[in-house]
């Protein structure tokens, strides 16, 4: 009887072809690829959940400023102050895509003159506190489980492998996986929704109930996690948009009365609807179509393999996917990467020129190249890279286990140092091609502030500074991007520091002593035999 209870219930749900998935965005991005701190887990979380409703006239509640976060942090959670801060702003850029805005807050933050000025300013900030709490609580998709490990389970494993550009099944990053992310929210729903219900709905020890309602602003916070479509459209809709559409009612257990929803039929009716993001990585893997580059392809192209689903993605950001680029020098710039999230992995003894605005890049398990890309709106991440120089502006880099890497940036916020680094290098931005303003403008990134001297060391093991140092600037050359293209910028933004600039006027000034000499000395030409 059971099993026919929960056939007819799938039934039912089936003939409202509603179609959900987790969203790529909030993992691929928003999710700091380390094990997050034991202070971020469910049951913290939940005790969270309760101080900010009840503080909710002291800005806790339904919006959470970045003073009352700290306080919480600091306080409650025993985070670094550092930490916090890095929680909160990720969060708040990862939702503010509107590059004038960013560009605002850009030009407040270069204007602080000192730390007190810039609390301020930063006291201005304020986040969802629902969707700032499911934030949070998708960070534990990185932690490492013992008991998982011991029998096996835990990443990297065959349980968790998805297919690779050669169509065989690869150990992934967490973070870019979208079979982990479903299967994150899968396991963890229950402990997600009850974490957006109101105190009332509660029982004493902050569990649901059989007739525990789950309010319409709680599903709008979920939609910072899920979307979908209704039937055969190709418009992707927020979930609170699809689970008020009438048809759903019956299964969702949406009441107009109470405006909320059944707790029971609403985490039922999210678990069946759930599906395969279509644009995700594996989607992208599927169906994605080769590349065609703009400039001259040298070297062997007949092992790289790269995919896009810009064909297929009608409202979403793209997926690019390069691996083995081998031995090759590839350039690009052009629609095709305009927003497009980018994975460049297992590349060796290469220069990839990616002369576009992109929304995120990831470069893994890559040896002996050259990265030189246009602005990264949200995020860099580099791992498991042995001597590979990335030349780039964006609004955020992290590194882990990388050796002997070189990084030319500017970019707002500190670069982060994970676990497992080595020898790396950090030095100023130093390079231009005609398009890098306009770029720069579109995706809200600006000269001002600039910390790629100033990284922050996340992790513990990460503590040591002796893992990273700052390039002398006797080691310091400009770097020329060999292509012609359209523009007005002509110099390197915001110009260099002044002690490499120093070391660049001082190193040009001896060419041109040493060319005058040349000049002065009246030297004629010799004509050299070989018998």
């Amino acid at each position: 009887m059971e099993a026919a209870a929960v056939a007819m219930e799938a039934a039912a749900v089936a003939a409202v072809p509603v179609r959900l998935w987790v969203k790529t965005e909030p993992f691929l991005v928003g999710v700091l690829p380390v094990p997050p701190p034991a202070r971020l887990g469910p049951h913290y979380l939940r005790k969270m959940a309760a101080y900010a409703r009840a503080r909710a006239a002291e800005g806790c509640f339904p919006r959470l400023s970045w003073p009352r976060w700290r306080h919480i942090a600091c306080g409650k959670l025993q985070l670094g102050r550092g930490l916090a801060w890095l929680y909160f702003e990720l969060f708040h850029s990862l939702l503010r895509g509107d590059p004038p805005r960013r560009l605002e807050w850009a030009e407040a933050e270069a204007a602080c003159a000192n730390a007190d000025e810039l609390e301020r300013e930063r006291s201005k900030l304020s986040v969802d506190t629902l969707q700032f709490l499911l934030f949070l609580y998708v960070q534990q998709v990185n932690k490492v489980s013992l008991r998982r490990s011991l029998i096996g389970e835990e990443w990297p494993s065959p349980r968790t492998k998805s297919p690779s550009l050669t169509g065989k099944s690869a150990c992934e990053n967490k973070n870019w996986n979208d079979q982990d992310h479903r299967a994150f929210v899968q396991s963890h729903l229950l402990d997600m929704l009850e974490l957006l219900l109101e105190p009332e709905q509660l029982t004493a020890s902050s569990h649901s109930t059989h007739s525990s309602l789950v309010s319409y602003e709680a599903v709008c916070a979920l939609s910072f996690l899920i979307e979908g479509t209704v039937k055969k459209s190709r418009t992707v809709r927020p979930l609170h948009e699809l689970a008020l559409w009438q048809p759903c009612h019956g299964q969702n257990g949406y009441s107009k009365v109470s405006r909320a929803f059944s707790f029971p039929k609403l985490e039922s009716w999210l678990r069946f609807c759930l599906t395969t993001n279509p644009f995700g990585m594996t989607a992208c893997l599927k169906s994605g179509k080769k590349l065609a580059w703009a400039q001259q392809v040298e070297g062997t192209t007949r092992r790289a393999k790269i995919a896009c689903n810009t064909h297929v993605v009608p409202e979403v950001f793209p997926m690019v996917i390069m691996s083995q680029v081998y031995k090759q020098t590839l350039a690009k710039s052009s629609d095709t990467l305009v927003g497009a999230h980018v994975r460049i992995h297992r590349c060796n003894e290469s220069f990839i020129y990616l002369l576009s605005p992109l929304r995120s890049v990831t470069i893994e398990k890559c040896r002996n190249s050259t990265f030189v890309l246009g602005p990264v709106q949200v995020s860099v991440h580099i791992h498991s890279c042995d001597n590979v120089k990335v030349i780039v502006v964006c609004h955020r880099l992290s590194l882990s286990s990388t050796a002997g890497c070189t990084f030319y940036i500017l970019t707002p916020t500190q670069p982060l140092i994970l676990s497992g680094n080595q020898a790396v290098s950090f030095a100023p931005f130093h390079t231009h091609y005609p398009m890098l303003e306009d770029h720069m403008a579109q995706v809200g990134l600006a000269t001002l502030p600039n910390y790629w001297d100033s990284p922050m060391l996340v992790c513990k093991e990460s503590g040591d500074t002796s893992v990273f140092h700052l390039l002398p600037p006797s080691d310091f050359y400009t770097f020329v991007i060999p292509f012609e293209m359209e523009g007005d910028t002509t110099e390197t933004p915001g110009g260099l520091p002044h002690a490499y600039q120093k070391a660049l006027s001082q190193r040009e000034q001896k060419v041109q002593i040493w060319q005058k000499t040349v000049k002065e000395a009246g030297l004629t030409n010799v004509a050299c035999c070989r018998g």
